[in-house]
């Protein structure tokens, strides 16, 4: 499913198209104070919402908080927003910054590590929706038609564990790829439940930020984000950040938009590297 200029994303106008197909769900993923009210004030017809946190699409394990959830729950959770093997599923956050784009980056790679092989995030989100007038809008209560639990199967490959990390890290087999800030990588701020600041070593730094359009949540032209990871060399790679959130969006350019092989999602990133005090953290400038 594409009908954008990058695979992995639907133009507003393919979407358009498609409204009202029985095998397309769209999940609306706002989140923030008054994302329910914004929902139901208004919404691509057909939208059903899930709530980024409060469904728990990412869970807290140990002090790590942005774990992948057990996959009992996320085959409860797809299944109660209507997702079935054979549908189409778009994903529309707000369309406002790089971090709404993350939450839909998140969701999207879940999806795909479930086995499910059909989704797209709607380019530029809610925000390009609404800027043609003429396309429809609906508002008030909505409730998902709800299916089975979703038939599971784990594609491993797209994950990368800590102690995969770690062994990334030591051999060289696979490039590590810091989502992050400077500050964050060079250790002089680190997130709340990482027990230690810096990176992992041996990281390149790809602040996630970067691959955006500034003041928007609109993906760079293919050219710029190529010229982006660049520096990533091809081969294995693996997308971490502090709880696997912005480390989602740089995944979801490099192997979704830019089309490369083995990349891998550390979803516990710094907060859960930084757990044992015999992994290693490096600061200082890349």
């Amino acid at each position: 499913m594409s009908g954008s200029d990058f695979a992995g994303l639907i133009s507003a106008d393919a979407l358009a198209a498609r409204l009202g197909d029985e095998k397309l769900v769209i999940l609306d993923v706002r989140s923030g104070d008054g994302a329910q009210a914004a929902f139901e004030a208004g919404r691509i017809p057909g939208a059903v919402r899930t709530d980024y946190a409060a469904d728990g699409w990412r869970a807290k394990m140990g002090n790590a908080p942005g774990m992948l959830p057990p996959l009992e729950h996320l085959a409860v959770l797809a299944g109660r927003l209507g997702i079935r093997p054979h549908d189409d599923v778009v994903i529309v956050p707000a369309g406002l910054t790089p971090n709404d784009f993350g939450a839909a980056a998140r969701i999207y790679w879940t999806l795909k590590f479930i086995g499910h092989g059909q989704q797209a995030i709607l380019d530029g989100g809610y925000e390009a929706w609404t800027a043609d007038g003429a396309r429809p809008v609906e508002s008030g209560p909505s409730q998902p038609k709800g299916a089975e639990p979703y038939p599971v199967v784990a594609q491993q490959r797209l994950r990368s564990t800590t102690d995969a990390t770690f062994i990334a890290s030591r051999s060289k087999l696979a490039s590590l790829v810091d989502a992050r800030g400077a500050s964050y990588f060079e250790g002089q701020e680190k997130a709340a439940e990482a027990t230690r600041g810096g990176h992992i070593p041996g990281a390149i730094r790809r602040d996630y930020a970067e691959a955006f359009e500034p003041g928007t949540g609109r993906l760079r032209p293919s050219a710029a984000l190529q010229k982006l990871f660049a520096p990533v060399p091809h081969g294995p790679a693996i997308s971490y950040c502090n709880t696997g959130h912005s480390a989602a969006a740089n995944w979801f350019v490099m192997a979704e938009v830019l089309g490369r092989d083995e990349v891998a999602l550390y979803d516990g990133s710094m907060t859960a590297w930084t757990q044992d005090p015999e992994r290693p953290v490096a600061t200082g400038p890349a």
